[in-house]
């Protein structure tokens, strides 16, 4: 008897059985959201597959899959899964050639999916892909050059489908047969590729199922990218799964329409649930104060007081209401009554809760969103896990922390010699379970250190508590996070500036979920001097220290959009404002280890008002007072 496999078209299949009439997709069409149902999304997949099996792909290619979210997304993975093609989804956000050309060819691609909005990318780097057999665009009306082809006219919605031959590949999987490749980010052109199986996935899933029951009136509008490992299994795969419904962002004409669409398409589409990063939940707590002091002085005050009197309410969540706080629940419900029920108005009427993810989400804002009655519940997760490894939900939830683990999952907080520490003690968080990685693609130096023993070493530092939350406290190593959730390390860039700029002896970047990286900068001054006098140049004058200051921003602008090392790093992770420090990083002051590696919290540490700082107007400006200060300083 053969054994059931869990594999990604098995459980589509189920749902179909099960939910065939149920709404699967909501997408805007001309002015309204349309329903699109479960039956009518599975026809599509086995027309595409079929259609793709024309084409010569077989089991064990990889395609490329580069769009914004929309039905053609779901159809495209879910047609290539069930022939056992391996999805390589690729961000959007990736805008340097190389970044793209990196990925297709590191994973051998031999089609590439695209939407038109994003063809012009790939057409920029064709060339260099010579692997690549075919193209498939979405959405594109006119010419199309000669390996392209228009995914209606792909489709020939006027032609038979021989399913059987679909489902006789679909059926024949096995649950270990690898459905992604997911790239992370790379600081120079190596980002690493997991490899996440078809039980990755669907282990992650029914693990899901422990913290939270998912019904299947239950909606979504995912804001995420569709890429996004979150979005990915909790926005597609979870949902399917239990015959609930996902709504489409409408597409603007610009990144920055797209972004002004979704208040008012939550306000259509009425989610039960929407997923969040930090980035996201401050535009939204920024919006909601926005619209409250816009009603006049009075109601601002009202609103004031109703938070101070729903955050000692709420304690942390935990404790809601408990002891003396009870006797505020009169009044937090009437404040509910007059103003935050109108608030969630805002968010269609029918919103639950927050999923958030991506990188840990402020306790204050955490605080706010639950006063207002729909909590923002922290979850913590890798790619590298699937990704979901704990979160807060409704009826278990503290505030402050990463939530319940999911089960089944084993996990241990080490210490650096990999003995397992007790409750309440930090070390490194490690888990085992089906739903981590089988490894990376074709690096097997990076894939022995992340997995030992089946154990993921995650190289996050945190803690259990004694009532089973996990407290994530950030990495153990250097992954800076920008303020969308990405994970970037900041070696490579901190090298490149030192040795390829004469003007910078030392720099360390800095970015914790904030909106732009920041740099801190010890200048070379035995080069800078020598510059200085061929201007002719008085050390001690104002002119001087403006002139360097102009000398750090024009080297870090060379590995901007016209620089002569434009393409070496995404522009997002390079710094967007610098501080020059008063003295080097050295032994002495502890800032480098005896290996003269930067001791990156102690710097922090140290310097945590400058970079401060730096997150104003005056400190993004390079030539503010304190860098022409301690540059006037150093030369003396």
């Amino acid at each position: 008897m053969k054994v059931m496999q869990k594999t990604i078209p098995a459980m589509m299949e189920s749902s179909v059985a099960k939910f065939s009439q149920n709404t699967l997709v909501l997408e805007k069409t001309l002015s309204k959201y349309e329903s699109i149902s479960y039956g009518h999304i599975h026809s599509d997949v086995i027309r595409l597959a079929d259609r793709l099996l024309d084409k010569g792909l077989q089991k064990g290619d990889r395609v490329a899959l580069l769009s914004e979210g929309r039905s053609e997304w779901l159809i495209s993975e879910l047609a290539l899964l069930y022939l056992g093609v391996i999805n390589v989804p690729l961000s959007i956000k990736l805008n340097e050639p190389n970044e793209l050309q990196f990925r297709i060819s590191h994973s051998g691609c031999s089609a590439i999916i695209v939407s038109n909005r994003q063809l012009a990318k790939i057409r920029q780097i064709i060339k260099d892909l010579p692997d690549v057999k075919f193209i498939l665009v979405f959405g594109q009306e006119g010419e199309f050059m000669s390996n392209e082809i228009g995914y209606k006219d792909f489709m020939q919605f006027d032609k038979g489908v021989d399913s059987h031959r679909v489902m006789a590949i679909a059926d024949s999987l096995s649950e270990n047969d690898i459905a992604n490749i997911s790239y992370t980010s790379g600081t120079t052109a190596d980002p690493k590729g997991i490899m996440l199986s078809h039980r990755n996935y669907t282990a992650n899933v029914e693990q899901a199922r422990s913290l939270l029951e998912i019904h299947s009136y239950y909606s979504s509008l995912l804001i995420l990218p569709w890429d996004h490992s979150f979005a990915h299994t909790v926005g597609l795969y979870t949902l399917i799964n239990n015959g609930a419904s996902l709504s489409v962002v409408e597409l603007g004409k610009t990144a920055l329409e797209t972004l002004k669409n979704i208040p008012k398409n939550i306000k259509e589409t009425k989610p039960t649930f929407l997923l969040s990063v930090p980035a996201l939940a401050k535009n939204f707590k920024k919006n909601i104060e926005k619209g409250v002091a816009d009603k006049g002085a009075l109601t601002e005050k009202l609103f004031n007081h109703a938070m101070s009197v729903a955050y000692r309410y709420n304690g942390d969540g935990w404790d809601k209401g408990k002891g003396s706080r009870m006797f505020l629940k009169p009044l937090v419900w009437f404040y509910d009554r007059i103003l935050f029920s109108k608030i969630r108005q805002n968010f269609g009427g029918r919103l639950e809760f927050f999923i958030g993810g991506g990188a840990l989400l402020d306790v204050d804002l955490q605080r706010f969103f639950y006063a207002i009655g729909i909590p923002m519940f922290q979850g913590y997760g890798l790619s590298e896990a699937a990704p979901i490894i704990s979160s807060n939900a409704p009826l278990r939830h503290k505030l402050g922390s990463s939530g319940f683990l999911v089960k089944p999952l084993e996990l241990k907080i080490i210490d650096n010699d990999g003995k397992e520490l007790p409750v309440g003690e930090k070390g490194e968080i490690v888990v085992k379970g089906e739903n981590v990685m089988l490894g990376y693609w074709k690096n097997e130096k990076a894939t022995k250190e992340a997995l030992r023993d089946g154990w993921l070493y995650t190289g996050d530092m945190g803690y259990m508590d004694n009532d089973g939350f996990l407290y994530v406290l950030g990495r153990f190593k250097s992954l800076l996070i920008g303020n969308d959730g990405e994970k970037y390390s900041p070696e490579g860039i901190e090298e490149a500036l030192v040795n390829q700029s004469k003007y910078i002896d030392q720099v360390m970047l800095y970015n914790n979920q904030n909106n732009y990286t920041v740099a801190l900068i010890s200048p070379n001054y035995q080069a800078v001097k020598a510059d200085l006098k061929k201007q002719n140049f008085s050390f001690e004058s104002e002119e001087s220290a403006n002139y360097i200051c102009d000398l750090i921003q024009q080297e870090i602008g060379q590995y901007l959009e016209g620089g002569i090392y434009q393409d070496m790093f995404p522009g997002r992770w390079l710094p967007a404002a610098f501080a020059i420090i008063p003295e080097p990083f050295t032994e002495e002051n502890k800032m480098v280890n005896s290996t003269m590696k930067v001791v990156r919290g102690k710097v922090v540490e140290n310097y945590q008002s400058v970079i401060d700082l730096l997150y104003t107007s005056e400190g993004k400006s390079h030539r503010n007072n304190y860098n022409t200060s301690n540059v006037r300083n150093s030369l003396k």
